[in-house]
């Protein structure tokens, strides 16, 4: 099955999507983030991190600085800015890809941006502060919009869809809609159905099966399966054994039509995705 081709425009910075799968390199620079919260807390740590996951094949480099794993709780701007902004400044002159932000607060995103941040990796969609839109709109960046159910602190008390499919889509067309109403271009929006953001298990597997849907959108797909914890579902592991879990819904979510994936293990997935690549384009990798 062959995806739609994109030029994703961020800043001055393009990347092709569609040809080839691309990877998101996850930086938690955080204390508790659900899979390697601490790891990476300090700046040095997470400097040497990002320089690895590129050297490992990463396309782009999403960093945080606050979790927003199942109730984690919110810190405020100044912190999250204090844990980020020596990474993007130390990182920015070493790497030539797109360095992501994930983030939901407009100073955040202002402050990332000014540093040599790409792109706003935004999982409430202009949500949690609608402000974040016209940061991205003045700068020209890019712009990850993810579907969230809930906020952290309440997604996974939600019941149950009774749609998910739906939601997911409608939820993003609204998000799409605020974007071109701010003045972001198209060419500078990715979305994502946001794989565990206020979905259980069953959901996450109808996403990831039915990942065709936001093709209508017009728009390159996003998909964050990895470690998650829907596979603890299927499989009984623990976090720090879901490599194996994440590699298959990795390649499910590339043969349903994902641009890009954003994933810890980098070059693992790289191999996979290397491997599905030349399966789907019937031709060996230049």
């Amino acid at each position: 099955m062959s995806r739609e081709t994109f030029l994703f425009r961020a800043r001055d910075k393009y990347l092709e999507l569609g040809l080839r799968t691309r990877l998101m390199g996850v930086v938690n620079v955080t204390p508790d983030s659900f899979s390697d919260g601490g790891r990476y807390f300090s700046p040095r740590e997470a400097i040497d991190r990002c320089l690895k996951i590129v050297d490992e094949g990463a396309d782009l480099i999403d960093i945080g600085g606050e979790s927003t794993r199942p109730d984690s709780r919110p810190v405020s701007a100044n912190q999250e800015l204090e844990r980020i902004l020596p990474v993007i400044e130390a990182v920015r002159p070493q790497v030539a890809v797109m360095i992501s932000v994930d983030t939901y607060k407009s100073r955040v995103a202002e402050e990332a941006l000014k540093a040599g941040a790409d792109l706003i990796n935004d999982i409430s969609s202009f949500r949690f502060d609608p402000g974040i839109a016209k940061v991205v709109a003045r700068s020209e960046a890019g712009v990850v919009l993810m579907h969230c159910r809930g906020t952290p602190a309440t997604m996974h008390q939600l019941p149950p869809s009774t749609d998910i499919i739906r939601d997911v889509h409608d939820g993003l067309q609204i998000a799409v809609n605020t974007a071109y109403k701010s003045g972001i271009d198209r060419d500078r929006i990715v979305v994502d159905p946001g794989i565990g953001f206020g979905k259980d298990a069953v959901e996450n597997l109808q996403i990831l099966n039915r990942l065709r849907f936001p093709e209508e959108l017009g728009l390159p797909v996003l998909v964050g399966p990895s470690r998650k914890r829907f596979i603890e579902s299927v499989l009984g592991l623990p976090v720090d054994q879901r490599l194996v879990g994440t590699v298959a819904a990795a390649v499910v979510a590339v043969l349903n039509g994902a641009h890009m994936l954003r994933i810890h293990d980098v070059a693992e997935v790289r191999q996979a995705t290397q491997v599905t690549d030349a399966i789907l384009s019937e031709a060996l990798p230049e």
